[in-house]
């Protein structure tokens, strides 16, 4: 994937801001948006920014947004407590994106992000990071992008239509119905 001068601009519409360290387009959705853009390690200014995939698309954060509220995070923690493959898998998650991230620049720590290794303490990061690589890289991710795509309405456009679904990974996409709803308010 490359980055050019009008997906910055595209990129600077979509959060508002101008975009600070972007190396590359990591995910274009469906309809060819960027949704989420590779960082460099450290920013221009020298401030190091450990998070190297960052979601951009308004669509792809306003649903990880209503998602956080509606209490996913603590359902996938308390998962990860009990399911030691969803744990190993989560372990192996972090250690390949902190390979990834110290191949551009080592910032010397083990910091990865979204509370990887142990927690999970945001879904933007877990879909960008899912997006980015591919369903088969962090399970956890996956899941998240599922219940965008399932409970979003994003399959197809802001979501790959491929995209597993949540029935396909084994949970129900309305078990946070309740939540989810106080959320869309």
């Amino acid at each position: 994937m490359s980055v050019n001068e009008a997906d910055l601009a595209t990129v600077e519409k979509q959060l508002g801001r101008k975009p600070r360290g972007v190396l590359d387009i990591a995910y274009r959705s469906p309809d060819s948006a960027p949704g989420v853009v590779k960082t460099a390690p450290r920013l221009p200014d020298g401030t190091p920014f450990p998070t190297l995939y960052y979601l951009t698309d308004p669509r792809l954060t306003a649903e990880a947004s209503r998602l956080e509220v509606a209490q996913v995070m603590k359902w996938m923690e308390a998962r990860l407590a009990e399911d030691l493959d969803l744990a190993a898998d989560y372990r192996a998650a972090h250690e390949h994106f902190l390979a990834s991230r110290n191949a551009v620049e080592d910032l010397g720590t083990d910091f990865s992000g979204g509370g990887m290794p142990d927690r999970v303490k945001c879904l933007h990061v877990l879909i960008a990071y899912a997006l980015a690589e591919g369903p088969d890289r962090v399970r956890l991710g996956t899941e998240a992008v599922a219940l965008a795509a399932d409970r979003g309405g994003l399959r197809g456009t802001a979501i790959p239509q491929d995209w597993p679904t949540c029935a396909e990974l084994g949970f129900d996409a309305h078990q946070f119905d309740e939540n989810y709803q106080e959320s869309a308010k």
